[in-house]
């Protein structure tokens, strides 16, 4: 009897990551950021983890996003990724398997270019909100995402140019903008990874 042997949704992932090209946005009039899309199992099935926003910080004030912020010098992007999710959720850098980059996008009100990492955490886990820039913890699971009902989109053209903008609608929140563009990104690319 011959075995096969078959690759995790994680370790797909990291494959299909590692095959595509990244689209990289470089503007120096805009500020270099990067976030953290965490990824876990949880009773079998695969999990987002969000924050949402505290009234305390400049912009975005209480939007669901994922953990990250303005990039500092002297450090990678991926660092940058890192560092924010320790401060605003007490996520131990040693603990995250980096599966790979999704494309940059740009915030169209604050104007930062997002570099957004995929990584894979472990559950359960010890978050510590810090309160002051995230205010709590959203766990959702990938399948409630995807469902149909939960998601719509439209085209807007903003500045001459057309943009499709993603809206996700999670237990009465809505996630929308650069986050929702990066959601749905990784949702195709996770999509993909379970199929093949």
């Amino acid at each position: 009897m011959v075995l096969l042997w078959r690759m995790t949704v994680d370790e797909k992932l990291k494959e299909l990551l590692s095959r595509r090209p990244k689209k990289r946005i470089t503007d120096d009039r805009l500020v270099p950021s990067a976030v953290l899309l965490p990824i876990y199992y949880k009773e079998g099935e695969i999990h987002i983890l969000f924050t949402r926003r505290t009234d305390n910080v400049k912009t975005h004030k209480r939007q669901i996003s994922f953990p990250g912020g303005a990039h500092q010098g002297g450090e990678s992007l991926l660092q940058t990724a890192l560092r924010e999710s320790a401060e605003e959720i007490g996520l131990a850098p040693d603990k995250v398997k980096i599966l790979g980059e999704l494309d940059d996008t740009v915030t169209l009100v604050s104007d930062y270019i997002v570099s957004p990492f995929v990584g894979l955490i472990p559950w359960p886990y010890d978050f510590q909100v810090d309160g002051w820039e995230t205010d709590e913890i959203i766990e959702a699971p990938v399948s409630s995402l995807l469902d149909e009902d939960s998601w719509h989109h439209k085209t807007e053209v903003i500045d001459g140019r057309k943009v499709t903008a993603y809206f996700y609608h999670y237990r009465g929140d809505v996630i929308w903008g650069a986050t929702a563009r990066i959601l749905h990104q990784f949702l195709d690319i996770f999509v993909r990874a379970v199929k093949e």
